[in-house]
């Protein structure tokens, strides 16, 4: 059998762990043909970006963040005739089964080519842990530790100068890692999508503090956070963007919502504030035990799946057992963050 992996969308830790896995168990212990797609699925539009890979091409990749096969964000669905000539290119290139490794966008590109008759294993891969079917994406773990350790190297700044520190992190639909590396790094506000705030709120939290004798506050924003500046505004706020453009899938580029949130405070309750952007350095380096662990299971199990000829699934961490359920299932919906998780870091915040 020959086998294709592609990585899509953003970068993320963990990557290199599924490809070198599944590089050593389909190539050693079943005999495959394992072939790389370069650049996601742009690598499988036009002239084929195509890879070989076998043992000595995945040695030492297991700690390197990122993918050694580049990714881009394509959306062959976006492009004319963009998916027969991914379906025709996997012709061409004699690719038995295809191992997609991305989050939402490239999974959902994936589901749609399943129907076209393409044999497909999916892989969740997003530092946003939004992906539905699935109780942890890798990547995820580590995003939340280097946001936590950021939070716990600002917080001496803040006491040190008797400011107000803005942490703003990644999360363009959901809070997952705002509020896990908030409530782990000791936040004393965190403002997620899934649930819009007033900034009076803040506010008043942040006062309260200074009233009993904290002279700082660190406060957690994911950057799709929603916050009403305005008290005639009757909507839930709105996004804060960098560039209007959207991509292949249609996002926006966000980002700037800390900035704005910082000033807005300083203006409102009269303490010094500042923000950090962590931005991209979330997504880079080496990935944690965990995720290396979760990312080399995820990889084994896609292998399981190909060898017993299931395709059209994803594979899933349920409780402690990687399991696999349909594709459809996976991309139906963003999961978001529940009321109990957001309820418990409220009841911290101040």
């Amino acid at each position: 059998m020959r086998i294709g992996i592609l990585t899509g969308g953003g970068d993320c830790p963990g990557l290199n762990a599924v490809i070198r896995v599944i590089v050593r168990r389909g190539g050693v212990k079943y005999g495959w043909d394992i072939l790389g797609i370069r650049e996601g699925w742009r690598g499988l539009m036009g002239e084929p970006k195509i890879q070989p890979l076998e043992l000595k091409d995945v040695g030492g990749i297991l700690r390197i963040g990122g993918t050694i096969l580049k990714t881009s964000r394509t959306n062959p669905f976006k492009e004319e005739d963009g998916p027969t000539d991914v379906i025709e290119n996997i012709k061409k290139l004699q690719i038995d089964a295809l191992v997609a490794i991305g989050g939402e966008d490239t999974l959902g590109v994936a589901e749609k080519l399943v129907h076209k008759g393409v044999k497909l294993i999916g892989v969740p891969k997003t530092i946003d842990n939004d992906l539905s079917g699935t109780d942890l994406t890798f990547g995820f773990d580590t995003a939340v530790n280097i946001a936590m350790e950021a939070i716990d190297r600002v917080h001496t700044t803040a006491e040190s100068h008797n400011r107000i520190l803005v942490v703003e992190v990644m999360g363009r639909h959901t809070g997952w890692i705002a509020l896990y590396a908030g409530v782990s790094g000791g936040a004393d506000a965190i403002l997620i999508p899934e649930r819009p705030v007033d900034i009076d709120k803040i506010c008043k939290v942040i006062t309260k503090r200074h009233q009993r004798g904290k002279t700082f506050s660190v406060v957690v924003v994911a950057e799709g956070a929603k916050i009403s500046f305005d008290k005639t505004e009757d909507t839930d706020g709105s996004l804060v963007v960098q560039e209007m453009g959207v991509d292949q899938f249609g996002h926006v580029r966000l980002g700037g919502i800390g900035i704005l949130l910082a000033d807005e405070l300083e203006k409102r309750t009269g303490f010094e504030s500042r923000a950090v952007i962590l931005g991209h350095i979330q997504r880079g380096g080496s990935p944690t035990a965990f995720d290396r662990m979760l990312a080399t299971r995820y990889g084994s199990k896609a292998v399981d799946l190909i060898h017993e000829g299931q395709f059209g699934r994803m594979v899933a961490l349920r409780g402690n057992e990687v399991i696999s359920v349909p594709l459809a299932e996976a991309v139906y919906q963003t999961k978001k963050v529940d009321n109990e998780l957001i309820n418990m870091a409220e009841d911290l915040f101040g």
